[in-house]
């Protein structure tokens, strides 16, 4: 089923079944945005890396099996993306592996490679105690912007999930009905070229039935890439610093309303790992500022909104605007979310928040 929208709404599709029959219609309901996304993803990536597309599908094509091992039931999905879209299953993981592709020439290759946040971006997110939420915002390719939809799954035997992202991939950010919400950002951290793609362990980590669970989802992983989970659970907000060969979980200081992330390592067994590469679009001005904004504000949507809003620093702010940044200057916050995991309810703005209206999505039964 899919919802026709307003301009200000991203389009909405349901699906339901097998994974096979879910991913069939997710290809038939979002065939022309899966399409225009492959069909673009791979020029989109190399403004910031350089990778030959003889290369990068070789990337996805090796990642094929690591799915096939950590979620055989979420490759059946793309699969049967694969056969009603059109686009092909090798083009369909490209998809899903594109923050793992790396030039050949950069020196960050020989070093371990560094994660670009080609699919994460340099985002601001932030999660509270009560009420359960989590937000963010999603600083990245405004070109991506027509090929984002708002995708509710309830696929047989797990749980129905409703998430914001680009049609074709596997998971992304939102929440489920288990209460479980989860946000994303990027690491500057060693890499591998091959492993488990990053999506489907996002898709794991939505389904969990907790965060013990969740955690199990990320270390089962054979990971690609480093990157940072920031969590609503029934167990309280937790943030997960993922790096290829290490794990760490940031839970609220006592007594604190917020927790808070940006795009480099906070925790002590970490940091030198983010320390090697250069810092993520402002990550530590960034990091500063929603630190100050949040600072005794009771938790809620409307605080969480406005510090998203905030244009300190401005344009290379919160809310990110177009810049002069030499790598990642044309990246702006694309959307903004706030996700009441326990509601099940998504608050989405189109475009950067300071001037569109938060829209609201719901799983409902």
């Amino acid at each position: 089923m899919a919802v026709v929208t307003a301009a200000s709404r991203y389009r909405e599709i349901e699906v339901e079944g097998t994974p096979r029959e879910m991913g069939r219609r997710i290809g038939e309901a979002a065939r022309d945005e899966i399409r225009g996304f492959a069909g673009i993803a791979l020029d989109r990536v190399n403004k910031t890396v350089r990778v030959t597309r003889q290369q990068a599908l070789a990337t996805a094509s090796a990642c094929i099996p690591y799915a096939a091992d950590y979620a055989p039931e979420l490759l059946a999905e793309l699969r049967g993306m694969a056969e009603s879209s059109g686009v092909s299953l090798a083009e369909l993981m490209l998809l899903q592996v594109r923050n793992q592709l790396r030039g050949r020439g950069d020196p960050a290759w020989r070093d371990g490679g560094e994660s670009h946040g080609a699919g994460e971006g340099g985002c601001t997110a932030l999660a509270a105690r009560r009420p359960a939420l989590v937000a963010q915002n999603w600083d990245n390719d405004p070109a991506l912007d027509p090929y984002t939809v708002v995708l509710t799954r309830r696929p047989l035997g797990a749980p129905a999930t409703l998430t914001i992202g680009q049609a074709g991939l596997i998971g992304y950010i939102g929440c489920s009905e288990r209460g479980i919400g989860v946000c994303l950002n990027a690491l500057p951290a060693p890499a591998h070229e091959v492993g488990v793609p990053h999506y489907f362990m996002v898709r794991r980590v939505l389904e969990a039935e907790s965060l013990d669970a969740a955690i199990d989802a990320v270390r089962s992983a054979r990971r690609a890439i480093p990157a940072n989970l920031l969590l609503a659970t029934p167990q309280g907000p937790a943030d997960f610093e993922i790096l290829i060969d290490d794990l760490r979980v940031l839970r609220p200081a006592d007594g604190t309303a917020w927790l808070t992330h940006t795009n480099h390592c906070l925790h002590p067994a970490l940091t030198a790992a983010s320390d090697r590469f250069p810092e993520l679009i402002e990550s530590g001005p960034r990091k500063r500022r929603i630190d100050a904004l949040l600072a005794g504000d009771a938790a809620g949507v409307r605080a969480a909104q406005a510090a998203l809003r905030d244009h300190l620093g401005a344009p290379r702010s919160i809310c990110r605007h177009a810049n002069d940044h030499p790598r990642h200057g044309f990246w702006t916050s694309v959307f903004s979310v706030v996700i009441e995991a326990d509601a099940g309810r998504m608050r989405v703005s189109r475009g950067n928040p300071c001037a569109n209206p938060y829209e609201e999505y719901r799983l409902a039964a």
